[in-house]
């Protein structure tokens, strides 16, 4: 356990003695040292002592019976004894640098003749239990003198159960109670020196722990398809390009926004925000304005323009009255540093009165009415009446949990103000230069030429800086007016997720038909997200929602209709997949309930219904090419997936009683364009100085996403020119006006191609000069041009041909083209805790003649790590309120209780093909978006899990259906595979009925 204590950064600078006296309940440290029987030495000024670590060690939360005046001098850890046994435990949500949601330290002296072992003596310690470390004293004392066999065993997770009651307001209350009944069968899987008759209690079952601890080895391959043999050496598209920027993020030289030197006379900004859901309030800020160094308090009162902003005009710069959700703007207090600026904002003064209990899960909106804009409808052939002549029928309901963007980059900003005709100069890490120049504009109360928009580079998107930074950029500017002074802020981790919102929370109730063979014949669904307290981006999120429910899927009667939810949350956004992955990993658990219905494989189910080229959908759509077929022919041909891997799997399973190995095979379909018809537009905007020498300027942002490189390299194909010739300076609104934001996954196919029409607009200029003199070259040619007074200025603009949709009717060509994928996962579970590995995954993906492979497999792997997130870790937990703790206030607001993968999360073994020869014509250079449609390969790590819970449950006869709801947490995982330990935990869950619930499913 000791090894996934903490991070090695933390171990190489904290102390053991220190996290001892520090006396955590949820130490990793401290139960261990208690079930040695530890003993601590202490010293004070002329007196030494030493004590036993035991249950009298710890008084009370974080207390100890350490005097106030001594200090711990050395720590002695006593030596086992022949027949003594001492095993370490942590459970937590992600195996590296994470927090316990329970651990333990447990010994076990045994001795015995003639193969009859008995307990002589045992410590049972638990962390996270309780407000201390505790000893479970009255199941030791039980335990002593019985002996060794699986009735004692049995016997000791019953009086461990009703030892370590456990209320279920406690934090994380639902994990803890299944973890700690099964520690005691952790007993069963100690070192393999235990001797024979206390080993052989459950066979097959030591392997998992040893492989826990040891150091795995990842390895990976990339696959992809090379140039033309005849392509220039020089000309880069196609080629793996390392991202132009990586040397300067490696060295720390990169500048982001908070890199920006502060200027003369510059503020920070210290925000106050709302601590409930839905109240009218007052304010006093006389408090802070009278600390030194605090400016002043700026609020609704200063906001010159309109304080109604957002894509709807529907959401305040600042509160105005009354708050509608947690982690809304109250004001901003301006201070010399950014310290100050904190506490002075802390040290307004808010008084809330609660209008009534808020909206917060999409249950609460249903039954309110609650929804924001009209419900969104596709609709094909005659539902009622194939599911009435359906032979077969399931209904049924799936959640799918948020997520946070967690971008390194928090939002920030800095704006100028420049001192005359109301010009302003605005800083921020944002993903459309254009949103924050037309909000600020708008609360400003001036014309949007006023103010200059300016991003370097962001540090993460994923959808999050869309729209949301713009309120706090507003609330900025706003400040920076008044006072005419620069104004900063970047947001610390618990601020951006309390007030910039996530991926949207999804309902999906759904009534399917279909035949005996699986063939789909018809769906009716119902999808509810939820959206939050204003509309910002959930309308086009339920629109994509319901048009990629089908995923892969030729379904002749479909039905989708969506509907999003108002709640008293902040504005749920955008977000990588941007509702296409919650519509398919609805239709996915349905196809699955679906194939273990018939007692079919489900991969024979995924198959049997695959669109064909041709094939329209549902909303009228034609797919010309569809690669899904030969993604998944691939994909089993490359892994042996029906063969030798399947065998595999179910040798391992019939071998092993407490761990499972599972394996699924999923694939995916990804449309690609904005939505919203009048957002496919870009420009660009390119000079070619008289050394040879080309600046670039386009309207999209570059966040790690290697877009600046791909634009460097259309460039540079279209020139001829080496890629080191041409240089991208900025993102600004005055180089191109009424950008879209970088978003959709479409930004290299538009600026692409609007780069592209700079470059040709050029090279048409230079014609004369290079057929003149075709062996003069690019510097001649530029510098002849130039006397010649050619302009060598170019602006390109682009805009996606072909787009139209009418909603009124459901249909219309919504998209410019489909990218498809296939992922197979295997992992392993321990049944006894929820825990898994990621044994393999292999990935193919279509991305057409790919720009960039390098970037392209890059942006593969980041986004089905982030889609693992989604689908088993990252937790979204919201307070139920409890009279501490207010309805709907987000409980997990940073690293140390939202969950991310790490390096140890992510597969074993990773291979990611790139398919070939599925050039695109819709797009620059026959490529294919690749940001977004990557991110639903990891629902093959789900379906893998759910293979292995489900051969768990068939060992012990439940046959039964069930449901792994994302985010597939490791409790969800231990409580879905159902026996006798999670028997005993429902139990306690049923005790505690009466305790009202500590958190709150959205």
């Amino acid at each position: 356990m000791l090894r996934w204590f903490a991070g090695q950064q933390i171990r190489n600078t904290a102390s053991i003695g220190g996290n001892i006296c520090n006396a955590s309940p949820i130490s990793d440290l401290n139960p261990v040292l208690m079930a040695c029987g530890a003993k601590l030495h202490l010293a004070s000024q002329g007196s030494k002592r030493v004590i036993t670590l035991d249950s009298n060690f710890f008084l009370d939360y974080k207390k100890t019976c350490i005097k106030p005046n001594e200090v711990l001098v050395a720590i002695l850890i006593p030596f086992t004894a022949q027949n003594e046994y001492v095993y370490s435990y942590k459970q937590s949500r992600r195996r590296e640098d994470d927090l316990a949601i329970v651990n333990a330290g447990l010994r076990v002296v045994i001795n015995g003749t003639k193969g009859q072992w008995r307990i002589r003596d045992c410590t049972l310690v638990y962390g996270g239990m309780s407000k201390t470390t505790v000893m479970a004293s009255n199941t030791q004392q039980a335990l002593i003198g019985r002996e060794w066999n699986e009735a004692t065993l049995q016997e000791a997770t019953r009086l461990l159960s009703e030892e370590l009651q456990l209320s279920w307001g406690c934090p994380w209350g639902h994990a803890r109670v299944p973890q700690v009944s099964g520690h005691l069968i952790l007993l069963q899987v100690l070192p393999d020196s235990l001797p024979p008759p206390l080993s052989s209690l459950s066979p097959s079952t030591s392997t998992l722990w040893h492989t826990q601890i040891q150091q795995v080895i990842i390895t990976s391959s990339q696959g992809f398809q090379r140039v033309p043999c005849d392509q220039k050496a020089e000309d880069m598209v196609g080629r793996p390009v390392m991202h132009l920027s990586a040397p300067q993020q490696a060295t720390g030289e990169a500048r982001y926004l908070d890199d920006v030197p502060r200027l003369e006379g510059e503020l920070y900004g210290g925000l106050v925000l709302s601590q409930h859901a839905h109240a009218i309030i007052s304010v006093d800020a006389s408090a802070a304005l009278v600390m030194e160094g605090v400016v002043d308090y700026v609020s609704v009162t200063d906001v010159p323009g309109d304080n109604m902003i957002g894509i709807n005009n529907d959401e305040p710069v600042f509160a105005d009255g009354k708050v509608m959700s947690f982690g809304q703007i109250i004001g901003v207090v301006l201070a010399t540093d950014k310290p100050l600026a904190q506490r002075a904002a802390k040290a307004v003064r808010v008084t809330y009165e609660d209008i009534h209990p808020p909206v917060i899960t999409i249950e609460d909106a249903i039954r309110a009415g609650w929804f924001i804009g009209e419900e969104m409808k596709v609709e094909d052939g005659d539902v009622e009446k194939a599911l009435s002549e359906a032979e077969h029928v399931l209904e049924g309901e799936v959640r799918v949990g948020g997520q946070d963007h967690f971008y390194l980059e928090t939002q920030a900003c800095l704006v100028v103000p420049k001192g005359e005709q109301e010009e302003v100069e605005i800083l921020s890490s944002t993903q459309g230069v254009t949103a924050v120049q037309t909000n600020a504009a708008r609360g400003l109360g001036i014309p949007r030429n006023r103010v200059v928009s300016k991003v370097k580079r962001i540090g993460g998107g994923f959808g999050g800086k869309e729209t949301r930074g713009c309120y706090l950029s507003t609330a900025v500017a706003v400040a920076a007016n008044k006072v005419q002074r620069p104004v900063r802020i970047m947001l610390d981790r618990n601020e951006d997720m309390m007030t910039s919102g996530g991926r949207h929370p999804f309902l999906g109730v759904y009534k399917v038909g279909f035949t005996s063979q699986g063939r789909i014949t018809a769906l009716d669904l119902k999808l509810y997200s939820n959206g939050g307290i204003s509309a910002d981006l959930s309308i086009p999120v339920m629109q994509r929602a319901v048009t990629h429910a089908d995923n892969v899927y030729k379904i002749p009667n479909y039905r989708a209709v969506g509907k999003v939810c108002r709640t008293n949350l902040p504005p749920n956004t955008a977000f990588r997949g941007f509702g296409g992955p919650q519509g398919m990993i609805i239709t996915e658990q349905w196809i699955e309930r679906v194939a273990e219905f018939l007692k079919l494989p489900s991969e024979q189910v995924r198959r049997l219904n695959f669109y064909h080229d041709g094939d329209a959908t549902p909303y009228g759509q034609i797919q010309p090419k569809v690669h899904v077929s030969r993604c998944w022919d691939t994909l089993l041909e490359n892994t042996h997936y029906l063969t030798t891997w399947r065998s595999s799997v179910d040798l391992f399973n019939k071998s092993n009683k407490w761990k499972k190995r599972g394996l699924a095979i999923i694939p995916n379909r990804y449309c690609l364009a904005f939505g919203i018809t009048f957002l496919n537009q870009a420009g660009a905007l390119l000079h070619v100085y008289t050394d040879g020498s080309v600046l670039l300027s386009h309207g999209g942002m570059e966040m790690g996403q290697g877009l600046h490189t791909k634009m460097i390299q259309v460039c540079s194909h279209c020139f001829d020119l080496p890629m080191d010739r041409i240089h991208i300076s900025e993102t600004s609104s005055d180089k191109v006006p009424n950008t879209s934001p970088t978003a959709a996954s479409v930004s290299t196919d538009m600026y692409g191609m609007a780069v592209k029409s700079c470059c040709d607009q050029i090279m048409e200029r230079l014609k004369p000069f290079r057929e003149a003199d075709p062996e003069a070259g690019w510097d001649k040619w530029v510098e002849r041009a130039y006397f010649e007074r050619v302009n060598l200025s170019a602006q390109g603009f682009y805009k996606t041909p072909d787009l139209w949709f009418d909603w009124s009717k459901g249909k219309g060509n919504l998209y410019s083209y489909f990218s498809y994928g296939a992922s197979a996962s295997e992992v392993e579970v321990d049944t006894l805790t929820g825990d898994f590995t990621i044994l393999r995954s292999d990935l193919v993906m279509d991305v057409g003649d790919s720009l960039n492979p390098a970037i392209d497999i890059g942006q593969v792997e980041g986004a089905f790590t982030q889609g693992l997130g989604l689908f088993t870790m990252e937790q979204c937990v919201y307070l139920e309120g409890n009279g501490r703790t207010q309805r709907g206030q987000l409980f997990t607001t940073g690293p140390g209780t939202y969950k991310i993968p790490a390096v140890s999360d992510i597969p074993v073994q990773l291979n990611v093909t790139l398919l070939d020869g599925t050039s695109n014509p819709q797009a620059i250079f026959s490529s294919k978006a690749v940001g977004e449609p990557p991110l639903f390969l990891a629902a093959s790590v789900l379906f893998a899990i759910r293979d292995a819970v489900r051969a768990s449950r068939a060992e012990r006869g439940i046959i039964a259906p069930f449901q792994l709801d994302t985010p597939a947490t490791c409790h969800t995982i231990r409580m879905a595979c159902e026996d006798q330990f999670t028997q005993q935990a429902q139990q306690c869950f049923t005790n505690l009925s009466s305790t009202r619930k500590w958190t709150v499913n959205v």
